[in-house]
Order: C-alpha cells, then structure tokens, then sequence
C-alpha cells in the first residue's frame, strides 16, 4: 500500500471489516466547508472511526488529513480518558453520472417574496440557507445535496445543479496524495456509464488499499447490482458494498434505518462477494437493530448526515467563541465533541474487543 505523508495503517480498519465492527464517517460526497470536515476527522479519529468518506475535492482531502494528523498530539490524552484513537483510511467518492450525492440546490433569493415564512432556512439540515447573511441564499459549500428544500418551497424557486467528478483528476491524485481507498456512486441506468468509469480505473486498482461501490435501493436493484459485479470480478483488493437505502436521511428519524438493512440482507441472500456496510438511513438505532435481527454478514455501518448532526451544535459553538476554527484550540469542546463521536461509534464497536486491534 502507497503511504504518503501521514502513515495509515493498513491492518487495522481491515480487522474492522473482517469483524463486523467497521465504522465509516462520511463527510458528504459535495460537502465543502473546510473547517468542519477537519475537525470533524480530528473528532473521529479520536473516537476511533476506521474510514473517513469525503469529496473528491483536493482541499477538502487535505482538510481531512490535517484533522487525522492533529488527532496524534491528543492520542494518549484519549487513551487515558477511555476512548480509542485510530489512524483511518481516507476514501474519496466519484461519480458514474448525475447522482443525489453530487449536487447543490440554488435559488435567487431577489424573487422571494418578503412574506414567505421561508422553510427551505428552517428544513435546511446543514444551515446551508440563510436570509441574514451578506449573501442571502444557498452557502455552496455547506449544502451537500439532500434535497429537502425542494419539495417545501412554496414557490418552486428552487433547483439544483449536478456535477460529475472527472474521474482523471482524481486518479492523477493517488501518487501524491494518501487516499485508500475510490467510493463509485451508481444506479440503475447508469450501466454504460459505469463500465466506462471501471474502465478508467482498473489499471489503478493497485494502488488501492480497497474498493467501494455505492447505489441507491430500488426494488430491481439486485439485478442492476449483479451486472456491476460481473465486469469487476476479480478482484485482487477487498471490496465493500455500500447499501444505500435511504440517502443522507440519518438524521430524520429511527425509522430511517430500516431501508438499507433490507437492502444489504437482499444482497447476502443473493450471495455477492465482498463486504456489505449499511448507509443512507443509519443512525444510533441501526447497530441495535442489525443485533437484534441477529443478522450475520455486515461488515460495517457508515454515518453520515447523523455523525455531522451530533457535532453540529460543538462546531457552532467553536465558531462562535475561536478565531481559527479549530477544535484544538478550545480543549473543552475538543473532547465535548470526541465524546458526542464515541457515543456514536461505540454502537458499533461495543461488540467487538477493543484488544484486538491494538
């Protein structure tokens, strides 16, 4: 395995996916606001998260890695209070065409009518709408694509904007930068897509520690799904199956987590090889719910609009009273917010014996 700069292991985060116990933080795939995304990482990496998912975006990786560098000047003071500090995959997500994941909303904020009670602001789970600001309207670079504000306008003034990541770029990146391991976002449809993206990307699978495939539930998605695995196979790295039953939805509701434990169940009895790890819809209910279904198979969970959720009110608060942003800065929140992140990872881990991975 590469190892640039900051040395991940390579060992670790894998007992994760062999165990059951795999934890996966992701960021969001157009989620772009560098000071959450680093202490974000430094938060998790304290908490002992195994991956970190973020944008295929080069500062936005380089924001994550420095949150993964500083989590190593507080790792003893975290042993010492109970928590156990990683050293995580960094994964980076693309796309095989336009996906919910890469997308941002937008409107002119000029045609809203002063009237208008203005709930796209009050739906907006990222803050990412504001009326107060210089700038009213969307913050780019907080909105990561969930799409709630669409529905809700009373007007309709609301749209989004696709992109797709140039698969090139990004493969250029895998000699400079750390990066484990691609996450390719997929769907039904997109078949002739993707088997054009695999092929960019197979002569670079060897410079991947894994390889991840992620795709929105559909009724007829198994059968999508086993044309996918037809064109992959073999495969020389381990691969994860990302079962993304309800997209960034993990902050909604405890109901939210029933949808992709369907999903991965369907794909177990469908017998595909490789790891499942639950998305879209996790939150602090899932782990309970996999145990109590008594459902052999999982290899992980990954938190996404949840993780960032838990955090959101720290982050505030840090932004408030710190000039530089930065969750070192003010020790307090630091492990305010490494305990609101353990809380979250231990629902995964609480059955899997820390010892082992050390």
């Amino acid at each position: 395995m590469k190892v640039v700069g900051i040395s991940l292991l390579d060992s670790s985060g894998l007992l994760s996916l062999e165990s059951g116990s795999w934890f996966k933080l992701i960021c969001g795939a157009s989620y772009q606001h560098l000071p959450s995304i680093r202490n974000l990482a430094l938060a998790y990496t304290l908490a002992g998260v195994d991956c970190i998912d973020v944008a295929a975006d080069k500062a936005v990786i380089h924001g994550a890695l420095a949150g993964i560098a500083m989590a190593k000047n507080f790792a003893s003071d975290a042993i010492a209070r109970g928590y156990h500090p990683s050293n995580p995959f960094l994964i980076v997500s693309i796309n095989d065409g336009e996906d919910p994941h890469f997308r941002k909303a937008y409107f002119n904020p000029s045609q809203c009518p002063t009237s208008c009670p203005r709930p796209c602001e009050k739906i907006c789970p990222a803050e990412a709408i504001s009326f107060q600001s210089q700038k009213p309207g969307v913050i780019e670079k907080l909105c990561y694509g969930c799409g709630r504000c669409l529905p809700i306008c009373p007007f309709n003034y609301i749209e989004t904007q696709s992109h797709v990541i140039k698969v090139t770029e990004v493969l250029s990146w895998l000699t400079e930068l750390p990066i484990n391991g691609l996450e390719i976002h997929t769907q039904e449809g997109h078949f002739n897509y993707f088997q054009k993206l695999w092929l960019s990307i197979k002569p670079h699978l060897h410079q991947l520690t894994f390889i991840a495939i992620s795709c929105p539930y559909t009724p007829t998605v198994i059968e999508y799904l086993k044309k996918i695995n037809q064109i992959i196979q073999p495969l020389s790295i381990p691969l994860i199956w990302q079962t993304d039953g309800r997209p960034m939805s993990g902050d909604i509701g405890k109901g939210t987590t029933h949808l992709t434990i369907k999903y991965a169940q369907q794909m177990i009895e469908n017998d595909f090889s490789g790891y499942f790890q639950l998305a879209g819809g996790t939150n602090e209910h899932t782990a309970q719910k996999v145990t109590s279904l008594g459902l052999d198979g999982i290899a992980g969970i990954a938190y996404g609009s949840k993780a960032r959720k838990l955090l959101a009110q720290t982050l505030h608060q840090l932004e408030v009273i710190s000039v530089s942003n930065q969750l070192e800065d003010c020790p307090e929140l630091l492990w305010e917010a490494v305990s609101q992140s353990y809380g979250l990872v231990a629902t995964v881990k609480e059955h899997l014996e820390w010892e082992k991975k050390k």
